[in-house]
């Protein structure tokens, strides 16, 4: 059965300083946004992909991403005020299929991570299938503790794409909708809502799939930069 992949592209990317939506600044032969959804094109037996923006945006984003689509197709979705209400606008978009069961796992991507790899994807979607749940993690470098020692070794920083069953993601927005709850990431309402989950889907975690900091987000000037140099290399 085939995943559906959501591209979070509706911030406003204020730290990075720049005019234009972050995603929408030149990386390579393309844009950052252009460069996630390059990827995303490559993932295998995906049925949908949808890309959330911010309103207003739509025209600005379509120049962005026509060059790169080819023959593949996206479903452009107004964003929200939070990255939550982001989300859900896509889960809502997503809704026939996942009711209907013509997708059975739904990956959701930050757009402003252009360096992701495709065979990422295929990680976090097939683990998703086994446990439930996954997140890409990788070592989080260079952190101080307060007392200015190293801090743990073993603290790990979570990217995405994260990846989950569709029906459990649907029933933990859906009850984080009426409650009014915001996560901050999507592993984090499902975490919340875990014994709803369960109890609608049966047995679930969500697993850790190995990353590295090369799959960086672009959030300060200088990460453009990097990003550029990473693609060159």
């Amino acid at each position: 059965m085939p995943a559906a992949l959501v591209i979070l592209a509706a911030g406003t990317g204020s730290r990075v300083g720049a005019a234009v939506n972050k995603v929408l600044l030149p990386l390579g032969d393309t844009t950052v946004l252009g460069g996630s959804l390059r990827t995303a094109l490559a993932v295998d037996d995906v049925h949908r992909i949808v890309l959330v923006v911010r309103p207003g945006e739509e025209q600005a984003v379509a120049d962005a991403v026509v060059p790169v689509l080819g023959s593949g197709e996206v479903l452009l979705v107004p964003g929200g005020p939070s990255r939550h209400a982001s989300e859900w606008a896509a889960l809502q978009a997503l809704r026939p299929d996942i009711e209907t069961g013509e997708i059975d796992v739904i990956a959701i991507h930050d757009g402003a991570r252009p360096l992701a790899r495709a065979a990422l994807f295929d990680e976090v979607i097939a683990s998703a299938r086994t446990h439930g749940g996954a997140i890409p993690v990788a070592p989080v470098p260079g952190l101080v503790a307060r007392s200015l020692r190293p801090a743990d070794a073993g603290l790990m920083g979570v990217q995405t794409p994260q990846a989950f069953r569709a029906r459990a993601l649907w029933a933990a927005y859906s009850r984080a909708a009426e409650e009014g709850f915001e996560g901050t990431d999507t592993a984090g309402c499902l975490e919340r809502y875990a014994d709803s989950v369960a109890g609608l889907v049966g047995s679930f975690e969500i697993a850790a799939v190995p990353s590295s900091s090369l799959n960086l987000k672009v959030t300060f000037p200088e990460d453009v930069a990097t990003a550029e140099a990473l693609l060159n290399r």
